[in-house]
């Protein structure tokens, strides 16, 4: 604190008090008023009572005491420096500096200034300290000059904690982001690292200060993202658990009383007890999937995580990022921190890989070193990372005759070829079929709201006479149509219910009946789709229902048993108000 004693009183001298006295760098020992006694009490009377109002001390005579002694004289006398001191008494004075005018008016100037920087330096102060982002701010050489309460709040560290130290004294696990913004200039953004005694994870961006073309320092914002990692921990939990519980068959769910079927059966259970490679071949809608699901479920690997991945829904381009994961700035795109593959996601658990015949030479070759060597390099990386995976393999296509063509990796196909299982396809166990039938129609009750009984022994006849080119999965979507073709009066699937590809018009000629008078001709239930057929059906018991209750829509929703929301959605939705 400087100690400021002004000698002279005039009206410039309550002008300078004024522009200068909240300034707490100063502190004012007295105005002295020198001289002939009555001019001093002329002046004493006219300065008194503004002196008085800024609680500065009139002074008659110099101060004595040590404590007191000034740094600065303002000379408001017509005297020069020299003259002023020999007046004062060099002894009571001391070694002080005396300033006259015109220096007096640049110092005025100069406080003046000085006063406009502090109140706008408070003012950002303010601002920094109470904004919600953690601000850190470093000089030239990277010591610490400024932070918030935010950041203090973030890291648990206080100003003692930073202010003069090295910029990197915060920082647990990383780089200093401000330093590289020093070291290169240029600004940096979201930048990983743990920050502080607790370690919190953090991302960091920086800017440099430059003023005049001169790099004077940085400034960081730091974001805390340990709860954003905390939840993202938790949604991949909650990801693999999904993905366990989407291996939800097993053995005791595969319908069949067929030699050949229980063989691919028996060989499956018998591989669910190694670690084995399976290879399982089968036409479309034969159940390979199934097979999957139940032999990891069989399988030591159980509780571990079973991904499925179906190689001809992944483009060419995707294929390699999908199965073996990235890294940070590896393509266009990549995500920050890069991702797991769905191999490593699999690991400790069971991959299957459906439709292995659409996977591309080169993902070949990776997939190759994954049976060989337990490990995987993810796209942009070089180093390895082990997995723990069991890996299962599903085609429709003969994988030998694409070796021929070039397609399919001969040394691939060995590796995976280690426990072929064939399944066969539903017209070579049509045996299967009365079991399958009896299956479907319980399930279709239960969807559908029906109480189905059995199948007439025409109808399965007509069944078992079909080849079944789309195999189990066709039958499903047959026996599914007939469920809605059967009235609600009935209880049995007829010949007249089934529309199968092929078969004679006559032989399923005639409209079929729904529910009392409603019928759907073979026309509009050919070549449909399950769900179009059922809306369709619904539609028309619901407005049949209506007109019959006279248009009162509570009658008609407790009639077909239904709330009267729901009777209004259903309205709504086939457009009948």
């Amino acid at each position: 604190m400087l100690k400021i004693l002004v000698v002279g009183v005039s009206d410039r001298t309550i002008d300078i008090l004024k522009r200068i006295r909240h300034l707490k760098e100063f502190h004012f020992v007295g105005v002295l008023c020198p001289g002939d006694k009555a001019v001093t009490l002329s002046a004493m009377e006219r300065i008194a009572p503004a002196l008085e109002e800024l609680s500065i001390p009139l002074l008659t005579t110099a101060p004595a005491r040590e404590k007191d002694r000034p740094d600065l004289v303002l000379n408001m006398l017509n005297l020069s420096a020299e003259a002023l001191l020999e007046s004062l008494g060099e002894k009571i004075l001391g070694r002080c500096s005396v300033m006259s005018f015109p220096a007096m008016d640049t110092f005025l100037e100069m406080v003046q200034n000085y006063a406009t920087l502090k109140e706008t330096r408070a003012m950002l102060s303010e601002i920094i300290g109470s904004t919600h982002d953690a601000i850190s701010v470093v000089d030239a050489e990277g010591k610490g000059l400024i932070i918030n309460r935010a950041y203090t709040r973030l890291t648990g560290l206080t100003e003692d904690d930073i202010i003069g130290k090295p910029a990197s004294v915060d920082i647990a696990e990383g780089e200093s982001t401000h330093l590289k913004v020093l070291r290169d200039r240029k600004p940096l953004s979201d930048m990983r690292m743990k920050v502080g005694p607790r370690k919190k994870d953090v991302v960091t961006s920086a800017a440099p200060i430059i003023v005049d073309g001169q790099l004077r320092g940085s400034v960081g914002v730091i974001h805390d993202v340990s709860e954003i990692i905390k939840l993202t921990e938790e949604l991949n939990k909650v990801k693999r658990l999904m993905r366990q519980l989407n291996a939800r068959y097993t053995f005791a769910d595969l319908i069949t009383g067929s030699r050949i079927m229980q063989e691919a059966m028996q060989k499956a259970e018998e591989a669910s007890a190694t670690p084995a490679t399976v290879l399982l071949v089968g036409e479309s809608g034969t159940g390979k999937e199934l097979f999957a699901h139940a032999i990891h479920n069989a399988s030591p690997r159980a509780d571990g995580p079973f991904m499925r991945v179906n190689c001809s829904a992944i483009a060419d381009s995707l294929m390699e990022s999908e199965l073996f994961g990235y890294v940070e700035g590896a393509f266009t795109g990549a995500k920050k921190g890069g991702r797991k593959g769905l191999i490593e996601e699999a690991s400790t658990g069971t991959l299957f890989l459906d439709e292995i015949g659409k996977m591309n030479l080169k993902v070949q070759a990776e997939l190759l070193r994954v049976l060989q060597e337990k490990e995987i390099t993810r796209v942009g990386d070089t180093r390895p990372v082990s997995v723990d995976v069991r890996v299962i393999v599903a085609t429709n296509t003969a994988l030998e005759k694409m070796i021929g063509e070039g397609t399919f990796r001969e040394d691939l196909f060995y590796r995976l070829n280690v426990v072929p299982i064939v399944i066969p396809p539903l017209r070579e166990r049509k045996e299967d079929i009365p079991l399958l039938v009896h299956h479907l129609i319980r399930k279709f009750n239960q969807e559908y709201g029906r109480a189905v009984e059995s199948m007439a022994p025409g109808a399965l006849e007509l069944l078992q006479g079909y080849d079944w080119p789309g195999n189990v999965r066709e039958l499903e979507n047959i026996v599914g149509r007939a469920m809605i073709s059967v009235g609600f009066g009935s209880d049995v699937i007829a010949e007249e219910h089934l529309t199968l590809p092929g078969r004679p018009a006559a032989a399923a000629a005639g409209p079929q009946p729904v529910a009392d008078g409603l019928r759907l001709s073979d026309g509009e239930l050919r070549d449909r789709p399950l769900r179009e057929i059922l809306d369709r059906v619904e539609k028309e018991v619901i407005l049949r229902t209506l007109k019959a209750c006279g248009g009162n829509k509570t009658d008609t929703a407790r009639k077909l048993g239904i709330a009267i929301r729901n009777l209004y959605y259903k309205l709504e939705k086939y457009g009948d108000s």
